[in-house]
């Protein structure tokens, strides 16, 4: 393989990770409904396509392997996409624990973190136990759950995103840091 065969491999491998971990980002920004993250995305996005396909486009023939340049590039950018959404983890999460004898204790510690946490009381296959609800920014979804792991390693947890967060009080996210701090959000 010559070398602009593989320095044109290179440049359509990095340019097609990068387009489609956009693409990854800005189909979960459509679920969030974030509206100008999206159309920004989009653009970005499909503009580094065409460039990346018409270069493969019009040397596919000649340099075969350009279409497997073309192949990692999109199986990478999915794995890239998925990596950077959760480490800038946009968006709300209910966690729901459910605990026995803690359950109070990890109320107290969770409100003490900022949280506001509701309990409901109910009976589970041995007894009775609490539910927890605590809604946060999904970015303290760790921190949260570290806290409460430190006070009952066996407790039961289960997330679910936030689509819409109605009146009331409105859980406090940490100030706002990269995309958060650039882009209005909903």
């Amino acid at each position: 393989m010559e070398t602009a065969v593989i320095i044109t491999g290179l440049f359509v491998f990095a340019a097609r990770a990068l387009d489609v971990s956009l693409g990854t980002i800005r189909t979960i920004s459509i679920i969030q409904g974030r509206t100008l993250l999206v159309f920004l995305l989009g653009f970005v996005e499909i503009s580094i396509w065409l460039g990346v396909i018409s270069t493969v486009l019009a040397q596919v023939r000649d340099s075969p392997h350009l279409g497997v340049f073309y192949a990692l590039g999109f199986a990478t950018g999915n794995v890239l996409g998925i990596m950077i959404e959760r480490r800038i983890a946009m968006g709300n999460v209910v966690i729901k624990i459910i605990a026995r004898e803690s359950a109070e204790r990890l109320a107290s510690e969770i409100r003490k973190m900022g949280f506001p946490v509701t309990e409901f009381l109910g009976r589970g296959m041995t007894g009775t136990v609490t539910e927890l609800y605590i809604v946060c920014p999904r970015r303290e979804f760790r921190p949260i759950m570290t806290r409460v792991g430190r006070i009952d390693p066996e407790v039961f947890y289960v997330t679910e995103p936030v689509g819409t967060l109605g009146s009331g009080k409105v859980p406090p996210a940490l100030p706002n840091k990269g995309w958060k701090s650039i882009i209005k959000r909903k």
